[in-house]
This record gives structure tokens, C-alpha cells and sequence, in this order.
């Protein structure tokens, strides 16, 4: 019986500040079962997992893929040096399971897209809130909480900015309801000819790590018949490396000759005639000899500023024969994929970008700078990210006390009435707010998510074969995990169909059932994954009526949103004005830093 009653003291101590904050001891008693998947235990994530479990959730679930870099501990304060290299979700549930004992939480150190994490595991959630940092991963979230009826709770910083707001199914606007910005793509002609921004020497420099230690074909800068008598020069650069006995030696003849052979090659050509500057080639005996005289003077990493100096082209030269020696002979030549939170991958790239730009008169960059750049990062911040994630949770207690979670059985108010859509501003307005409301939008009617809007492609029906259609227009530009494509009941590809494979290198005009040409409707389906299903409207564009620099996949996606618009600058005049600013269109989407694009991207 004492037991008993210690028990109980312990229970009334830890949370009798609770009770009252959350609006009585009914809707305490609903926090503490309310069912909570966590997606994301990085830079929000930590600290909504920590609110979480200190205001009363019992029950949390919490996926991220992840694993802890240094870089993520001037933010992300559960973790700690000793952690680095370890997996986030776990990590975090350690932490936040002795800020409250009484708590459970399960981690799952995963890709929130894997099969298991189906529409009946999702549904097996009371809410799902989002702590993540890129379009892709948030775009699936999203569709798997309309298709199992689960609110959503999304949020993102991107610097001092933030915002967060409320998606359910039927009452508000989803995530999809409005364009989001796409991945800049750029021109192979700009990338391996004539940069002109520091970006342009990032980008090619990693086509040249994934041409050297990746998958050759699948870098930009790959040529065919690399490794025969008449290799290009990228293609002798290639067979000069792999496997190479002496690998200092290998890459220094392979910089010789992108640095020096192929630049001169470019200007005997007139390639550059019409260039603001002329590129100067290094002189490739100079990068060569540097190669093999010295790998990394150790001065540079005892620095306390390495990673922030600008590195001399010998110093550079240095870093690349590091890493080709380290990288050279591994068992994941061939295959290696560039992450730019591994050192050796990033310390590559930052050099050989950096040779690049001095050839084209572009400012060389950091590996700082350059990190950044490689992973579109914008920097996060501590106070920002503890803000967002504190408003997460204030929604999240608006929906139980107002029963749209957890309700009675009764009927339920909406979300828009209860919730707010909430910008974190870096400026006041002009009455001093820092958090400013507005209401939820209605879900639009255009939107192929949750309204089953209409969407055309144009691309040249001659030309583009299935493959491309299947990979580039479903997959990446409209999210799709493993669509099929059918045409009045004549099924053209589904992935586990062996017998339709063989349409996949067919042009789109040549497939069965009459081909998808000009104004045919492709009846595209994700059932596997989250349940979608969407017509899509071809419409032929032949490919030179493309810009080619502005579009290099000579495809254009039309949701039926109006595209012309300029949302940003619109919502910025209202703002100025402390008038409600419009939703999801006008913002600037979110981007913890040390999540991106991975986007994440980062976005």
C-alpha cells in the first residue's frame, strides 16, 4: 500500500503544474493516452519531443533516419559528442525518457517511406506532428495522413523564419494545396563548360566525385566509351583512377588534364569567345607534382579556422590526393554515393570545386562555404527551431481540448475554427509581433492531393520514353513511391509486373492501347504506398520548343495552380501591412539545415 501511494505522490508531483496548463484534469487525462507519431529527431525534433513528454504525452512513436553529425550539436540539445555517429531517434528517446519515466517512446532509427510504415500503421495515430527538413519526405507524410484520416501538424524554419499549421483531411488546405519551389536543375552544358557561379563549380565538382567513385554513367560529366583507346578526357580521367596502384599519382594525371588538357582543348574550339572572362587553365605539371609531393599538410586540419580558409591550389591538390588514396582502393568504388556530412566526400568536393573556380575566375570557397552550398543549407537556429516547436504543441493541445482529437464521438468542429496558421517573422510589423496568426486555408480545389485536381504534362510524346515519364514526372516532380500507369484498363507499367518492362524504354507515343499522345489521359496510381490515384493529361510540346537552360528535362508540370503569381512578394506587402498573410503559397518552406533536401534537400 505504500507503494502504492508513493507511486500516486510521484504521479501528483510531476504533473500537477500539468493539469491546469492543459485546461483541467479531462483533457489532461486525453494528453496523457493521446497516441503521438513524431516524424523528424533533429532540430525540431528534440525539441518537441522534449515539450511532448515534460507537458503530459505518455505515448509517443518517433521515426528518423538519421544519424547525429558535429555539426548538429550547437542546436540539437539532447545530443552530445560522444553521440556522434549514433542514430537520432534513439538517442533522443534516451534523453527524453529521463526527463519523464512515466513516458513511452518507441524509436525507430528508419525512412519514414519504407513499406511497413503503411496507411493502417499510420492510422494507428491520434495526431502526427512533422519535425522534418525536406519537401520529398513531408510531401508523403502528408498524403499518408489524408488517406488514413490522421491530423497533421507541419512546421519548418528556415533562419529566424518559421511557421506552423494544422492539415486535416476535408478542412483545410494540405500540404500540396499550393507549388512549393522545385530543386534547381542545371544545364549539363553550363556545368561542364562554362560556369559562372561558385554553385555551377560545386555541382560539377560532384559529378566528378560521383564520375570517379560512384556510378560513372550516372554522373553528367560520363561520356560513352570511357575506358577505350579514344577516351574523352573525362573518361581517361575516370580509368586513370579507379583502382590505381598509385593513387596520389592517378588523380594528379587526371587533374592535369581536366585542369589543363581540357580547358585548352575548350578555348583551340572558340568555346569561350563570347565569355565575359576568359578561363585560364592551371598548369597541370604544377597540379600534378602537388599531388604526389605532399597529402594534407597536417597544419591545415590542427587549424582552428581550416574548414573556413580559402585553400591554395597546392593545398587543395594535397586534400584531393588524401582522399584518392583513402577513397581509391575501397570496396565502394563504383558505387559511392557523395553525402556531404562525409568528411572525405566533402573535403573532395570542396577542393576540386575550389581548383574550378580559380580556372574560371570565380571566388573560390571554404569547405564551410562550400558544405553549404553542396547541401543547400541554410542555416538553422536554436531559438527559432524551440519557438516553431512550441507552437506545434500549443496546436496540438487546441485540437484535443476542442475534441477534433480524441473527441466524444459527437460531432467535431473543424480545424480552421480552432487553429491558426502562424508565421515566425524575423522583423515586427508595425505592432510589434514576432508570431503572426492567420486563419487556415480551405483545401483548394486544384490540388491533386486532397482534391483530386486535374494536372497536364507537356513534354514531346516522341521522344520521352516511359522510363523518363515513370521516373521524373511521378517520382520526382509529382512524389509518387511506386506508381502504376494504366490507359483505358490496359495496363502500361506496374513494378511487379515483369511482362510491361518492356514498355518502359518505349516513347510514349509508341506504348499499347494507342499510346499516350497529345490530350490522352494516363491513369496513374501509388496503391502500394499511400493510395493516390490521379489522371494525368499529356499534352505534346516538341523538345526545341523547351528552354533548354530554364528547363533541361524538357518536362512541365501544371497542377491547375496558377503559376504566375508571385506569392512572396505579395504576402511580404501584407505583412508590412499586419494583414493576414495568404498560407502554405506564401511561404518560404522549411529547412531545419541539418536534416535538407539530405534536402532535402535542403529547402
Amino acid at each position: 500500500m505504500g507503494t502504492a501511494a508513493t507511486e500516486s505522490d510521484a504521479y501528483d508531483a510531476r504533473y500537477a503544474h500539468c493539469v491546469a496548463a492543459v485546461g483541467g484534469p479531462e483533457v489532461f487525462a486525453k494528453v496523457r493516452r493521446c497516441k503521438v507519431l513524431v516524424v523528424g529527431a533533429g532540430g525540431i525534433g528534440c525539441e518537441l519531443l522534449k515539450n511532448l513528454v515534460l507537458v503530459g504525452f505518455e505515448s509517443l512513436v518517433t521515426v528518423d533516419l538519421d544519424t547525429i553529425d558535429v555539426s548538429n550539436l550547437n542546436r540539437q540539445f539532447l545530443f552530445r559528442k560522444r553521440h556522434v555517429g549514433m542514430a537520432k531517434a534513439v538517442v533522443a528517446r534516451e534523453a527524453v525518457v529521463a526527463f519523464n519515466p512515466l513516458c513511452s517512446v518507441e524509436a525507430l532509427h528508419a525512412n519514414i517511406k519504407e513499406p511497413r510504415f503503411g496507411l493502417a500503421w499510420f492510422g494507428g495515430f491520434d495526431v502526427v506532428v512533422n519535425a522534418l527538413d525536406n519537401v520529398d519526405a513531408r510531401r508523403h507524410v502528408n498524403r499518408m495522413c489524408l488517406a488514413s484520416d490522421v491530423p497533421l501538424i507541419e512546421a519548418g524554419t528556415t533562419g529566424f523564419l518559421g511557421q506552423v499549421f494544422v492539415i486535416r483531411k476535408g478542412e483545410t488546405a494540405c500540404y500540396e494545396c499550393f507549388p512549393k519551389a522545385t530543386k534547381k536543375v542545371y544545364p549539363i552544358c553550363t556545368i561542364r563548360s562554362t560556369p559562372s557561379e561558385p554553385v555551377h563549380c560545386v555541382v560539377w565538382a560532384k559529378e566528378l566525385f560521383k564520375l570517379l567513385f560512384g556510378d560513372a554513367k550516372e554522373s553528367m560529366l560520363f561520356e560513352g566509351g570511357d575506358d577505350g583507346p579514344d577516351a574523352s578526357t573525362y573518361g581517361a580521367a575516370c580509368a586513370a583512377v579507379r583502382g590505381a596502384p598509385d593513387a596520389e599519382k592517378a588523380l594528379g594525371a587526371a587533374l592535369a588534364l581536366l585542369c589543363d588538357g581540357e580547358v585548352r582543348k575548350q578555348l583551340s574550339m572558340d568555346k569561350y569567345k563570347t565569355a565575359k572572362k576568359t578561363p585560364d587553365p592551371l598548369d597541370g605539371a604544377a597540379v600534378a607534382a602537388a599531388c604526389v609531393a605532399a597529402r594534407a599538410p597536417s597544419r591545415n586540419r590542427t587549424s582552428a579556422d581550416w574548414d573556413r580558409a580559402t585553400w591554395t591550389v597546392d593545398e587543395c591538390c594535397a586534400e584531393l590526393a588524401d582522399v584518392a588514396a583513402t577513397l581509391a582502393g575501397g570496396d565502394r568504388v563504383g558505387s559511392w554515393e557523395f553525402d556531404k556530412d562525409e568528411p572525405d566526400a566533402m573535403r573532395f568536393v570542396a577542393a576540386a570545386a575550389n581548383l574550378r573556380s580559380r580556372i574560371f575566375h570565380i571566388a573560390p570557397k571554404s569547405l564551410y562555404e562550400a558544405k553549404g552550398i553542396a547541401g543547400n543549407i541554410i542555416p538553422a537556429i536554436a531559438t527559432t527551431n524551440a519557438v516553431v516547436a512550441g507552437l506545434q504543441v500549443a496546436e496540438l493541445l487546441k485540437l484535443i481540448r476542442a475534441g477534433c482529437v480524441l473527441g466524444d464521438g459527437g460531432d467535431r468542429p473543424s480545424v480552421g475554427s480552432v487553429c491558426k496558421y502562424t508565421y515566425c517573422l524575423r522583423d515586427t510589423t508595425r505592432r510589434g509581433l514576432l508570431l503572426q496568426p492567420t486563419r487556415l486555408e480551405e483545401p483548394q480545389a486544384t490540388c491533386y492531393v486532397c482534391r483530386k485536381g486535374k494536372v497536364a504534362v507537356a513534354l514531346d510524346t516522341t521522344t520521352t520514353t516511359l522510363r523518363t515519364f515513370v521516373d521524373v514526372v511521378l517520382k520526382r516532380k509529382l512524389g509518387f513511391v511506386d506508381p502504376s500507369v494504366d490507359k483505358d484498363g490496359s495496363g502500361l507499367f506496374e513494378s511487379e509486373d515483369e511482362r510491361l518492362a518492356a514498355n518502359l524504354d518505349k516513347v510514349l507515343a509508341d506504348l499499347p492501347a494507342g499510346g499516350l499522345g497529345d490530350n490522352a489521359i494516363a491513369e496513374v496510381a501509388d496503391f502500394a504506398s499511400t493510395g493516390l490515384e490521379l489522371d494525368v493529361t499529356i499534352k505534346h510540346k516538341p523538345e526545341a520548343d523547351f528552354d533548354e537552360k530554364a528547363n533541361p528535362e524538357k518536362v512541365l508540370v501544371l497542377t491547375g495552380a496558377d503559376a504566375t503569381a508571385d506569392p512572396l512578394r505579395e504576402a511580404a506587402a501584407q505583412l508590412a501591412a499586419d494583414k493576414p498573410p495568404p498560407p502554405p503559397a506564401s511561404e518560404k518552406r522549411a529547412a531545419d539545415d541539418d536534416a535538407a533536401p539530405r534536402r532535402s534537400a535542403r529547402v
